[in-house]
């Protein structure tokens, strides 16, 4: 996804929450201690699409961020 397409979909959301924690850039970075700004947030999950916590699962206007089992199944 481009940078874009990624700024589109998190839309009002915390940006954070798309982060996927156990990438190894994230934890290089440690972007949990030294949180990116919003913007290179998505230039680098953009960049590096390992970095956007998965699954993304979107229906409408609701998004299902990583393995959510019960949130699946209320889809």
């Amino acid at each position: 996804m481009s940078a874009a397409e990624l700024d589109e979909l998190i839309g009002e959301r915390d940006y954070t929450e798309f982060l996927n924690s156990r990438n190894e850039l994230f934890r290089r970075k440690k972007m949990n201690i030294n949180r990116p700004s919003r913007e290179e947030a998505v230039r680098m999950m953009a960049e590096e699409p390992n970095l956007i916590r998965r699954p993304v699962i979107v229906a409408g206007k609701r998004i299902i961020l990583g393995f959510n089992e019960e949130a699946v199944d209320s889809l």
